[in-house]
């Protein structure tokens, strides 16, 4: 663990996040310490995740900060050794993943679907297969996995992004299929249009127009605090209440291809 963090507290519920630096993870993570969770806050980028840490303990919370790729199984069974300072762990949340281009089947580069699926799937695997057994050991483990409702209809232009949550859809559906029995519930958040800093524009490769007018006219798409707040009312559910699939998009989209926009 890094220095920027707060000492395990012994009586409070830990809960791994992961892509926490930004968007819905970091959202996650501010619902999640607020509500009495000790946040572990994993991402890529060091310096974003330690300036979350440090603003939740300023504030009188509890968090601690991790750099990790999620793609990296290594750096992840080493990333979960380490949770052995905690006397549990109760939640994860596998938040990381994202989008790269929006080209067609016949021109979409394999590259950027390679990369979809090992964030979105095999990351989400790598840490469901570390931490599994801790959660489990926990006695009342939760596993979230967010998807997009992506993975539940598909859109043109799409197909690679598609795939990737699909199969993180899929993975979920069968985890839960696979330890019913055990005191792990699995939930499921998919959310529609969200409207964060860096989604669109990371998947556009810094087009800032073009992630812009995935947007235009669209009045009150979803924030990054909406769909964590989801996440965390799915959480906190009494421990035998399991959500298995909670879908959330804004008021003004109806399915992934029927968004009302104001001119």
């Amino acid at each position: 663990m890094t220095a920027a963090g707060t000492a395990a507290d012994p009586a409070t519920p830990v809960a791994v996040v992961t892509g926490a630096s930004s968007g819905i993870g970091a959202a996650t993570a501010r619902q999640l310490a607020a509500a009495g969770h000790h946040v572990v806050l994993t991402a890529r980028r060091k310096d974003r995740i330690e300036a979350l840490a440090a603003e939740l303990t300023a504030a009188g919370l509890q968090a601690t900060a991790y750099a990790l790729d999620v793609t990296d199984r290594a750096a992840v069974d080493a990333f979960a050794r380490t949770l052995d300072r905690f006397p549990s762990v109760d939640v994860l949340v596998n938040n990381a993943g994202g989008a790269l281009g929006a080209d067609p089947v016949a021109t979409g580069d394999p590259a950027d679907w390679r990369e979809m699926y090992e964030v979105n799937v095999i990351g989400t695997l790598h840490m469901t297969q570390a931490l599994l057994p801790a959660l489990t050991a926990s006695g009342a483990g939760t596993v979230v996995v967010v998807t997009s409702t992506a993975g539940h209809a598909t859109y043109e232009g799409g197909a690679g992004y598609v795939a990737a949550k699909n199969g993180a859809r899929v993975l979920t559906e069968t985890l839960r299929l696979e330890i019913v029995g055990t005191p792990v519930r699995v939930i499921e958040v998919a959310p529609g249009m969200v409207k964060t800093d860096e989604f669109a524009t990371t998947r556009f490769r810094g087009d800032t127009e073009k992630a812009a007018r995935v947007y235009a006219g669209v009045p009150d798409p979803l924030s990054a605090d909406d769909v964590a707040d989801t996440i965390a009312w799915a959480v906190t559910r009494p421990a035998h209440v399991n959500i298995d699939l909670l879908v959330v998009r804004p008021r003004a989209q109806a399915s992934n291809t029927k968004v009302h926009r104001e001119s």
